[in-house]
């Protein structure tokens, strides 16, 4: 097993779980801290008994410690700046979502990375259960033959208060990746076409929009459905949704917990209302969940020299669809996913 030095970008409260990752795992060693505030990078250091030095600019710290790796754990703002400084310097990068705070500096990362020869691979944790991983299983096994129609619901109401309380679209710019990210693992299909209506409905705590309705076409000939609010009180659905998948010959459910299962029409059935089986899946996935799973996986690519599951060059069809419902509910208008890419 190589041993890889890190360089940690970001002491903000979601490093926590990174820092803590990377000192648990054999073969990989923090060399050092970066923040703009060094006090948040010494916090880190000594939240986690790291003996290590802090810094308030990337290229200095790479400069003195020669790093394999840059986790960039910022803010959307400033992942462009740290993932290319850290690709220039010779440094894989291991970094949050989104992958950009704008679909042109995406493009320019993605390419840079690709040029590189580099690894650079986007945090996309709700990939890692062991129910999502079951209802994948169990669309591809073709349980419900070919999905025709993938719905979504999330319904949450948290009161975060801070800087998503005033953004103009927080649902869709700060949750809705991991939703939309999680279609495309789902049914193996990219985006071709969106269109979007996004508002604030009544009793909503935030200044922007905090609800969302998105209709995508999809590349396997699907459409999924989106239906989202970030205000909404009771009732709610779990934090990775409440999913349907109606196929050719049944139906496949993920409340977004444990529950996943098919009704599949019996063979040789008739009758106005088909009688149907019921399929429960089998959720024996055997890796890590959550942050650890997926960076369990970015580490196994990069060793085994393949892409990993949420590399940056796949990861752009997911914040794609950010970009492309976004400018749909700005426009009134379809947007076509291709056209969007090539500007």
């Amino acid at each position: 097993m190589a041993n890889w030095k890190i360089i940690v970008a970001g002491c903000g409260g979601m490093a926590n779980q990174w820092v803590g990752y990377a000192a648990e795992r054999t073969g990989a060693e923090i060399a050092g801290l970066v923040d703009i505030r060094e006090q948040a990078a010494r916090e880190m250091a000594s939240r986690h008994g790291l003996d290590v030095p802090v810094f308030t600019d990337l290229a200095e710290a790479i400069r003195q410690t020669k790093p394999d790796i840059v986790f960039d754990i910022t803010i959307p703002d400033s992942h462009y700046d740290v993932c290319m400084t850290a690709l220039k310097a010779g440094c894989h990068v291991f970094g949050e979502k989104p992958l950009a705070a704008n679909l042109r500096d995406a493009r320019t990362m993605v390419a840079a990375a690709k040029e590189s020869g580099l690894a650079f691979n986007v945090m996309q944790n709700r990939r890692y259960l062991r129910s999502i991983r079951a209802y994948r299983e169990l669309i591809a096994s073709g349980a419900i033959g070919k999905p025709g129609l993938i719905a979504a619901d999330f319904f949450v109401g948290p009161r975060f208060g801070g800087f998503r309380d005033e953004m103009e679209s927080p649902l869709l710019l700060d949750m809705a990746i991991h939703t939309f990210d999680q279609a495309r693992f789902i049914s193996g299909a990219d985006p071709v076409a969106v269109y979007c209506h996004e508002f604030n409905p009544p009793g909503s705590w935030y200044k922007g929009n905090a609800s969302a309705l998105c209709i995508f076409e999809m590349s396997d000939g699907s459409v999924f459905d989106y239906r989202g609010s970030w205000c909404a009180q009771g009732a709610p659905t779990s934090w990775e949704a409440s999913w349907r998948v109606a196929g050719s010959e049944g139906t496949a459910i993920w409340d977004g917990h444990e529950q996943v299962f098919a009704e599949r029409v019996r063979p040789n059935a008739d009758g106005f209302i088909r009688e149907t089986e019921r399929i429960e899946a089998a959720i024996d996935w055997k890796g890590r969940e959550g942050h650890a799973g997926c960076l369990d996986e970015m580490f196994a690519a990069l060793e085994e020299g393949r892409p990993a599951e949420t590399d940056c060059a796949d990861n752009l069809q997911s914040i794609a669809m950010v970009f492309g419902a976004l400018e749909s509910a700005r426009t009134g208008r379809k947007v076509h996913i291709e056209e969007l890419l090539q500007r």
